[in-house]
Order: structure tokens, then sequence, then C-alpha cells
């Protein structure tokens, strides 16, 4: 008699034995067959997003960090109110206080630019490049609303470590600040932060004591205009995109996109500091206004490191990002020092802004550009 393996004598058994079973035992390979798995009988295709795009992964993944640290942030100005209350504080000490989460956030832009440079990731198509940058930076207003109530790596661990030591020596630095296009987004970047960042510190603290409505009003007030950011960015994104699609001048868009988010808050902004009679509420509506389509800057600014170039992207947003801190630092706090010795709202918050706005649009139409550079051959 012939040996037998033991898993053979196993199928055997079963085969000779239980002939119902192997009828069962068929019918369920049968059902794992045609579900896509032969051991489980079906394909949970777990997790969900096992077949998204990778590119799409980054971007909601991205998106999500940005609404996490936003949330922090405006958390802190709109718990200034109480605190100064509590403690005794000044417009001065209440405004340092509020510009040191931008201490820490300044220093990490450069070096966070540069890892991305080395780890990689991805660069979007042109066409989907306005409603990438949309989404993701949208995850700062979706964070500002909610405040008050896995990375795809390029290359292995090991080769991008190697890679450190020399990289930061290769990068273009020479090229990217002799092009007027980077100075012009660079201070574009600046302009726009110090409007952005000293609203997002102080404006909970105007609705409280400029326009008299109480803490719980100013909290659920001062998410008005980043909500109304959410829809402004998916028109705005998906308006770019299709400009051009059909075949506008990629810089023509950015610009277009840029000078609708700074000329809208600057003309609200005047119109709030204006003493027009106006009630209460409808001053909340013309800045809600003005700072939702300042939201317009995601599909300009925001989206010409990519357009300039896709290779040193990451590093050119680490540069003006830095620059763009710097409002968070010295307006922030130089808004509460003006406060305390104008005792005007027009003058500290608003006057400042309108200026950085309107010089940042002469500058950025004056020299802007979304024409692909080739940093590394002009070093």
């Amino acid at each position: 008699m012939p040996k037998v393996s033991p898993m053979a004598s196993i199928h055997l058994g079963v085969d000779e034995l239980d002939p119902k079973r192997v009828s069962s035992l068929d019918f369920e390979q049968k059902l794992g067959n045609d579900g896509g798995s032969s051991e489980v009988g079906f394909d949970w295709n777990w997790p969900p997003w096992k077949n998204i795009p990778q590119r799409y992964k980054l971007i909601g993944t991205t998106s999500l960090a940005f609404v996490i640290c936003n949330m922090d942030k405006v958390n802190l100005s709109v718990a200034i109110i109480p605190m100064s209350h509590q403690f005794g504080w000044n417009s001065s000490t209440a405004g340092l206080v509020q510009s040191s989460f931008f201490w820490g956030y300044a220093l990490s832009q450069l070096p966070g630019g540069w890892l991305a440079k080395i780890f990689g990731g991805r660069s979007i198509p042109l066409e989907e490049r306005s409603r990438a940058v949309a989404f993701v930076f949208g995850g700062l207003s979706v964070g500002s609303v909610t405040g008050p109530q896995s990375i795809h790596m390029e290359k292995s661990l090991s080769n991008s470590l190697a890679a450190l030591g020399g990289s930061l020596k290769d990068v273009p630095w020479k090229a990217f600040f002799q092009t007027p296009s980077v100075w012009a987004m660079i201070y574009a970047h600046f302009c726009g932060s110090w409007g952005h960042y000293n609203c997002l510190s102080w404006l909970p603290s105007y609705f409280s004591e400029e326009l008299s409505l109480n803490l719980t009003e100013a909290a659920w007030v001062s998410i008005l205009p980043p909500l109304a950011s959410v829809f402004v960015t998916s028109f705005a994104a998906q308006l770019a995109d299709n400009l051009i699609a059909n075949g506008v001048e990629t810089t023509t868009v950015r610009k277009i996109c840029q000078t609708i988010a700074f000329l809208s808050p600057a003309l609200c902004m005047t119109l709030s500091s204006v003493d027009l009679g106006l009630p209460p509420w409808e001053i909340v509506g013309i800045l809600t206004g003005g700072l939702a389509l300042s939201s317009f800057a995601l599909s300009g600014l925001y989206c010409t490191h990519q357009d300039m170039s896709p290779e040193y992207a990451s590093i050119l947003l680490g540069i003006t990002n830095t620059v763009g801190a710097i409002p968070g630092i010295v307006g922030v706090a130089l808004t509460g020092y003006l406060l305390d010795t104008t005792h005007s709202w027009s003058i500290s918050l608003f006057a400042p802004s309108i200026f950085f706005y309107l010089t940042g649009t002469i500058v950025w139409l004056a020299f802007a550009s979304s024409k692909p550079q080739n940093f590394s051959n002009t070093d």
C-alpha cells in the first residue's frame, strides 16, 4: 500500500467518510472564490481607504493636521478674554501671550520644508492643484470652527537619512532670493498673515469689547468667518482649476485669486472702521464676508510655490511661511500695545491690516509669476 502524507490522508478521509461534508466544503470554496477570498469566503475590502490614490490620502491627513493646529490657536483667542479678566492683563500682555503660539510655529517652517524635500511627497497635477491646496489649508477653517466648540514616503528611511547630510548645501538658496517672484510670494505671505493672524487673535475681543457681545456670543460669532471660508474655498478652488483647464494662463489665475483675497477684507475692514452707525450684527456680517473671501488666497499665493517649482515647493513654502509667521509674533503683540495706547480698534487692528493688504496687492500684481523655474541651473 503506497504511503500517503498526513495532509493527503486528512483530505482522503474527508472525501471517503463524509460526502455531505465534502459538498459543504465545495460550496464554501466556491463562495470564497466568487467573493475573491478563498480563506474567509468574503472580500471585506478593509481598510476602506485601501484603494484610494496615495495623493488623496496625503491631502486628507495633512488637512486633518491643520484642523488640530488651528483648534489650538482659536481656543486661545477666545480663552484670552476671561484669562485677561482673571489675571488683570492689559491688551499688551494679552497680545504677547497670544503671540507665543507663533514662536514655535515660525521656528518649525524651514526645517519642516527641508525634511519634506528629503523624505519626499507627491506633486499634485496642475489641473487639481487649487482644489488640493484648498482642501489641505481648508483644515485651518474647519479647525477654527471646531475649536471653540500616514504620509507616503518616496524613498526608504535609510536612504533618506543618508541624504540629510548633503542635502542642505544642495538647496539653491541664492537662486531663490535672486528671483523677484519669490520675493513677491514672501511679501504677499507676510501681508496676508498680518490680517489673518491679527483677526484670528483679536476678533473675539473686538466682538466682546467694541460690539458689546458677551463671551458666548463672541465665541459663536468668531466661527462665522472660518465657517463661511469653507464654502468660499470650495468655490474659489473649482473656479481656478476650471479657468486653468480652459486655457487661462496660470499666472493670471493666481493673480486674480490673490487680488480678491487681499482687496475684499481691506474693503470690509474699511467699512467696519468708519462710523456708519451700523448695528453690531451688520458689522459682523461685513467682516465675515471680507475674511471669507480672503480664502481665495488658497487658489492664489498658496498654489504658486508648487507652480513655480514642484521640486523645491516645500522649501519655498518653508521660507514664505517663516516670514508669514512674523506677523503672528510681532503683529499680534503690537496690536495689543496700540490698543492700550490709542484705545482705538480701527487704528490698532484694522488700519495696519488694510495697509498690508493694499501694498501686498500692488507687489503681487507687479512681480508674482507661476512660470516654472529651474533653480538648480540658475544658482
